[in-house]
């Protein structure tokens, strides 16, 4: 197993998630303990120590099931994350109450790593909000030694997470963002890297292989990527993708039967980090996946538009959600812009089209997104 050094521990490149553990009769929040309990074992003794659970995870049993088998461990041997669900509004009032239950459903006295779970558009004037008193009672159980590290997560754009780093980013000590191949460019983790760089933040990698969607690829991207490594899975090139880029601690991977935990083990048994003509391909393949519709957010159609639409943020939102077939992060980040700038609000006038370089027939797309998010 690759270590990773952070401040004075040796961390496990690869981390255990525990988002998508095996299930029994495929309900999500029916876990197969059993099934779990034996891939956390050959975790354990393949020199995995890093594992990750949150609040919300398999309908709030993932804490109480990763609490009960790592109980049957020593203490330090392992390395525990869990996370405030801010993601749900109605959480924001109960920090106390629900850190205090984290503790007791994971069966330990603290967290090695606790995070700000999913900053974003939907709850960033939340998180930042002194009378909810997140951030003191964190930093206070911190001083206590019931969080040994504290950092956030992070689905909203580049700005939501600088606005939220400006406020506290001096005692934030990793951050956790979606990061592969594909949201490289896709979803600006580059730029969200080298924001995290600046302040020195270590990076946090969850979704490498977005959800199982890098895991396989068409015939013409395999064989083209088999033609560089032909001994390499191609699962194992979202990881070393990942090898390539600095500043990455810990990479989590949400493993779900132990065939997937196996692979990915042998993947970080050593460094293989790509050329620089392996990644040329790989980043090339990555663009002619997601050939979404061709904005280059030149905003001339803003000026043009009587409702006031921030066209290339919809349009981004509508790639995304439209690439992954669905998901959370598009209504999550309409949730946050007011009913009149949604793509719903479009009248269909097309004074944006008339001036759009790239001809993009926009009112068509803002139609096919409001029907997206019915």
């Amino acid at each position: 197993m690759i270590y990773r050094e952070f401040q004075d521990l040796q961390l496990s490149a690869l981390g255990m998630g525990a988002m998508r553990l095996p299930l029994i009769d495929g309900k999500d929040e029916n876990i197969d303990e059993t099934a779990a309990a034996e891939m956390v074992e050959y975790a354990m003794s393949r020199g995995i120590n890093y594992y990750d659970t949150a609040w919300g995870y398999h309908g709030g049993n993932s804490e109480l099931v990763m609490g009960k088998i790592l109980s049957g461990y020593p203490r330090d041997k392992f390395y525990l994350a869990s996370k405030f669900p801010g993601y749900d509004l109605a959480n924001m009032p109960k920090v106390e109450e629900i850190f205090e239950k984290q503790l007791e459903k994971c069966r330990v006295s603290y967290f090695d790593f606790y995070l700000f779970h999913n900053v974003c558009e939907m709850n960033i004037n939340e998180y930042l909000d002194e009378k909810y008193g997140i951030f003191d009672y964190l930093m206070k159980q911190k001083k206590n030694g019931r969080i040994r590290h504290l950092g956030f997560s992070a689905h909203g754009d580049y700005d939501i997470m600088k606005r939220f780093l400006e406020v506290y980013g001096e005692h934030m000590e990793f951050c956790q963002i979606q990061l592969n191949y594909v949201d490289w460019t896709f979803q600006d983790a580059k730029a969200k890297v080298e924001l995290l760089n600046e302040y020195h933040i270590p990076v946090w990698v969850m979704e490498p292989v977005r959800g199982g969607m890098l895991a396989s690829l068409p015939k013409e991207h395999a064989k083209s990527l088999q033609a560089l490594r032909p001994d390499e899975e191609i699962p194992a090139w979202a990881f070393r993708f990942l090898q390539s880029v600095p500043n990455i601690a810990v990479t989590l991977s949400g493993m779900s039967n132990m065939e997937q935990l196996e692979k990915n083990i042998r993947t970080y048994e050593e460094e293989k980090p790509l050329t620089a003509e392996e990644m040329d391909t790989l980043l090339n393949i990555a663009d002619r996946m997601v050939n979404g519709v061709p904005c280059t957010a030149c905003h001339y159609c803003t000026s043009h538009c009587p409702q006031e639409i921030d066209i290339p943020s919809m349009i981004k939102l509508y790639n995304e959600h439209k690439f992954t077939g669905g998901g959370f992060i598009a209504p999550m980040a309409l949730m946050a812009v007011p009913k009149e700038k949604q793509p719903s609000a479009c009248v269909g006038c097309r004074s944006c089209e008339a001036v759009c370089p790239q001809q993009i027939k926009i009112s068509e797309v803002m139609a096919d997104f409001t029907g997206m998010m019915k």
